[in-house]
């Protein structure tokens, strides 16, 4: 079955085993190609892509920029405080202002929740909108990243595995896209583990068994994605004290054991060492963390090629 061209990348939620297991294949057929070489030079040669990220970014915008580039795109960074976004200038106007100079694709980010899709809404026929983070709401290219790390390590049957999400989930754009991914995909045993703070509303947890005691959610998992604790976007008072939270959801190598002899260990980054995450796991043989960022040139060159219908 031949699946129609998607326009833009919003969200994974809706897209169907189908069609991630689709996009995953474009994005491992890149891999050999994401480390550099000029072989895919013509796939996009004299297109237009812009990051467009209203706020700050390394792995993402970075990759975003090498993809475009390994594919021959044109690339425009837009740096928001040197543009007249500090002047007033609403992300609308910017944006209009960018694709009447002939940009054709847009990587988005942006701190509002559907601020993306709002962009899409008022994008010419020929623009492709790319989320690239909006507020907690989806990362879908993060989400497709995992995916693709997890495949290559465990397979293509999601069925079979026991995946755990520790952490700040409730102001995670990654947990809900990664979730959103591994449901549609098949994954039976989705556990979600983090302090009842940090944990968001029942329609995001759907399908996931849900619990506070990292030990106990650890027994037998096949995948550990460890979650940023992302302190810029809650409330005081949510974690009584970083030394605390590594005490309850922090994951070092005596945790690790719990888990099944070949379990693989995921972060999105950036880490925060000794809060999420000890160095001995982070940088043990467990940890897929870079590969995970090398993966996003990638997925992101497949998505980048698939939007502009290359």
């Amino acid at each position: 079955m031949t699946l129609p061209r998607l326009r833009h990348l919003l969200t994974l939620d809706g897209l169907g085993e189908a069609r991630l297991h689709a996009l995953l294949d474009e994005a491992e057929a890149m891999l050999p190609h994401a480390r550099g070489g000029t072989a895919l030079r013509q796939v996009l040669a004299g297109r237009t892509v812009c990051n467009l990220f209203f706020e700050n970014s390394t792995r993402t915008r970075s990759s975003f920029q090498l993809a475009a580039q390994r594919l021959g795109a044109d690339v425009l960074n837009f740096d928001v405080g040197a543009s007249s976004v500090k002047k007033g200038e609403t992300a609308l106007d910017t944006f209009r202002t960018l694709e009447a100079m002939g940009v054709e694709a847009f990587v988005v980010r942006h701190a509002e929740d559907g601020a993306v899709a709002a962009l899409a809404d008022a994008a010419g026929p020929g623009t492709a909108l790319l989320n690239a983070g909006d507020g907690r709401s989806n990362h879908p290219t993060q989400g497709l990243l995992d995916m693709l790390t997890l495949r290559r390590h465990k397979g293509r049957d999601f069925s079979r595995l026991s995946v755990l999400v520790v952490g700040d989930v409730k102001h995670s754009r990654v947990a809900r896209s990664d979730l959103q991914a591994l449901r549609q995909l098949g994954c039976r045993d989705l556990r979600v583990c983090g302090p009842a703070a940090l944990l968001p509303g029942p329609e995001v947890l759907e399908g996931c068994t849900v619990g506070q005691e990292l030990d106990a959610m650890l027994e037998g998992v096949d995948v550990l994605m460890m979650l940023r604790l992302q302190r810029e976007r809650m409330e005081e008072g949510l974690v009584p004290s970083l030394e605390a939270y590594f005490a309850d959801y922090g994951l070092d190598a005596r945790r690790l054991a719990r888990a099944k002899p070949d379990a693989i260990v995921m972060h999105p980054g950036p880490m925060n060492r000794g809060v999420e995450i000890a160095a001995e796991v982070a940088d043990g043989p467990r940890s897929v963390i870079l590969e995970q960022v090398a993966n996003g040139v990638a997925v992101r060159m497949a998505v980048l090629s698939h939007l502009l219908g290359a």
